[in-house]
């Protein structure tokens, strides 16, 4: 009995001392990532810039943006919801919270369950995905082109929590389709990234399609669906996201998640 105890205090310091660790890991990540990018909230928005732009794109953005509003360099988020593991996986809750700069691409986010810590990340221009049990036991570390490519899609995609980062510059132009959908194309380094969005009737974006990489090998349709638009700092953004990929055997949604907390411009963690 006196072993066992003993094994088992062992174990909890051990565990202490893990997640100890991994916390002072993830602030530094997230110090690294915000040292990285430069303030650009000197700079506002302003509609003569949209006099070229698509319809739809231009109904967008005059319908979430103020005249005279600052772009946004630095965010941090904070969600909930659920996420499933794999295709025939149970949903699991999740909360999360997330770090993204502006004028280098770039973001960190945690996801934590009952069992698992997730972090996806696009730091210093590479991708990354961790996955530990428990914080403990490291499951996943997944880097690679792919990653890069997926990572910097999901920063992209994740924009309209930040929608001056979807204004035109050098890197991002729209092209037009229809009334009601356009194109993004997004350059960075070596990468050139598109989405198709599609834009409901008072200017909303309600899905965001792009081809990404699933694993190593496969690229595949990648939907980010958007809704529940609220106002936070005075900008409005979308606040429920779900996340499919569209595979032949048909779609696999893996994300819901719940926008609680959206701020600008704190470099800083919560």
């Amino acid at each position: 009995m006196i072993i066992t105890l003993s094994i088992l205090g062992l174990f909890l310091i051990g565990f202490v001392i893990k997640r100890i660790q991994a916390s002072r890991i993830f602030r530094k990540e997230v110090r690294t990532l915000f040292s990285q990018s430069k303030n650009i909230s000197t700079h506002a928005f302003h509609k003569n810039q949209l006099n070229k732009l698509p319809e739809p794109v231009q109904r967008y953005f005059n319908h979430v943006l103020k005249e005279g509003k600052p772009y946004t360099s630095y965010v941090r988020i904070k969600h909930v919801g659920q996420f499933k593991t794999g295709i025939g996986k149970n949903w699991v809750n999740i909360k999360g919270e997330q770090y993204a700069t502006t004028e280098k691409p770039g973001f960190i986010w945690k996801g934590t369950t009952s069992t698992f810590v997730a972090k996806d990340m696009y730091l210093a221009d590479k991708g990354r995905l961790a996955v530990s049990l428990l914080s403990m036991v490291n499951v996943v570390n997944a880097t690679g082109e792919q990653y890069d490519q997926g990572e910097l899609l999901r920063w992209l995609g994740e924009s309209v929590m930040y929608p001056t980062n979807l204004l035109p510059s050098d890197r991002l132009k729209w092209s037009a389709i229809d009334s009601n959908t356009a194109k993004l194309n997004y350059n960075y380094k070596e990468h050139s990234l598109f989405f198709k969005i599609t834009f409901n009737e008072i200017g909303e974006i309600t899905e965001m399609e792009t081809q990404r990489y699933m694993d190593k090998k496969n690229l595949e349709t990648w939907l980010i669906k958007t809704t529940d638009y609220k106002l936070f700092n005075n900008v409005l953004i979308p606040t429920a996201f779900d996340v499919s990929w569209k595979l032949e055997k048909g779609d696999f949604c893996y994300a819901k998640f719940t926008i609680t907390d959206v701020e600008y411009n704190k470099p800083e963690r919560f």
